[in-house]
């Protein structure tokens, strides 16, 4: 039997970049329930977002990403941080030899991500992109059973994400049905198939929760077509207004058999009665789906103390983005987008 050193046991110590909600809550895991993970310090554009969410788990904060990064103390890092910044603070925490784990998308465009992937090789530090339904027990058995051949070939392919509200449709930028909300999908899709690539992607989509606010790029409402190379064809599709809850599910149905998964029920309790059936509903990804921001983050964390490649890692940001890429061009002109070997539209 193989005794593990000290050194080995000792946990990683971890800076958070971002202080909004998503952050805040990674931040909430890393404290109480990663295992092997001890948050160190919180740092933020903002000092003072910053500062209260340190206050409130008893960490230290910093006074910006660029002294988080510079902290001798941190190891690795969790961006949460704006989208728009994500590969100029993976670039920097690579320079500075953190070992980076970022939430999706990695960057804006293939060449953002392209030099997020350089940077950390060149440092020679992990880079972990947040795809978290990859850590859903229901997902992983279904990614098993895939890549098992119990299905046999996938032929058609589904994959849903709808979210309960839309509070600001203002605050809304262009593309982030296909860039921020459908990417999650099309990673899951790509997971489903394993080996398969996208070879072309069909996407129409609008304002149909919000019209009034079209014109300003919003699109609220979208469905996609993906043909894979293997044959398999998937739909995707999005609403930003579920006003039961948060739902997210899947399909892959094969040669051989089929496999379902998720309702966005919180429990399988039944209360029938004369208004009919009920189920208890998430009302956000955090409530759906928390097990697996704790699965990712201590995939991470084990990766970076074991020295071992990450289980969601910069290629499959890629591979994400340029079908999301692909659909913000296919929704524009109506027209079927092609992609190249290399993913490239």
């Amino acid at each position: 039997m193989t005794t593990l050193s000290p050194a080995v046991l000792e946990p990683v110590r971890v800076g958070l970049v971002g202080a909004g909600r998503i952050g805040a809550s990674h931040a909430q895991l890393l404290r109480t329930r990663v295992p092997g993970a001890r948050l160190v310090a919180v740092g933020d554009a903002a000092p003072a977002a910053a500062q209260r969410l340190a206050d409130g788990l008893a960490v230290r904060a910093v006074d910006s990403p660029t002294a988080l990064f510079a902290d001798p103390e941190v190891e690795a890092v969790v961006i949460t941080a704006a989208s728009v910044a994500h590969a100029d603070l993976i670039g920097a925490a690579a320079d500075a030899g953190k070992a980076v784990f970022c939430e999706k998308p990695a960057g804006m465009t293939l060449a953002e991500v392209d030099r997020g992937i350089e940077a950390c090789r060149a440092a020679g530090v992990p880079l972990q992109v947040g795809f978290n339904r990859r850590f859903v027990p229901e997902w992983a058995e279904a990614h098993r059973l895939v890549a098992d051949g119990a299905l046999g070939t996938p032929q058609l392919m589904r994959s849903v994400t709808r979210d309960p509200g839309l509070a600001n449709p203002a605050g809304v930028p262009p593309g982030t049905i296909f860039t921020q909300t459908l990417i999650h999908d099309f990673d899951t899709l790509l997971w489903l198939n394993p080996g398969a690539r996208v070879t072309s992607v069909h996407a129409t989509a609008d304002a149909l929760v919000a019209p009034d606010f079209k014109d300003a790029g919003l699109l609220d409402t979208a469905v996609v077509v993906l043909r894979f190379d293997n044959g398999a064809i998937a739909v995707a599709e999005a609403s930003f207004s579920a006003a039961y809850g948060y739902d997210v599910r899947g399909e892959v149905f094969g040669s051989r058999g089929r496999v379902t998964l998720g309702d966005g029920a919180t429990s399988s309790l039944r209360h029938a009665d004369a208004a009919g059936r009920h189920a208890a509903t998430a009302r956000g990804d955090v409530e759906l789906l928390g097990g697996s921001y704790v699965g990712e983050l201590a995939a991470f964390v084990e990766a970076v103390r074991a020295g071992s490649p990450p289980v969601v890692g910069g290629h499959d940001a890629r591979r994400a983005l340029e079908v999301a890429l692909a659909c913000i061009e296919s929704a524009a002109t109506g027209a079927v987008v092609e992609l190249g070997k290399d993913g490239e539209p």
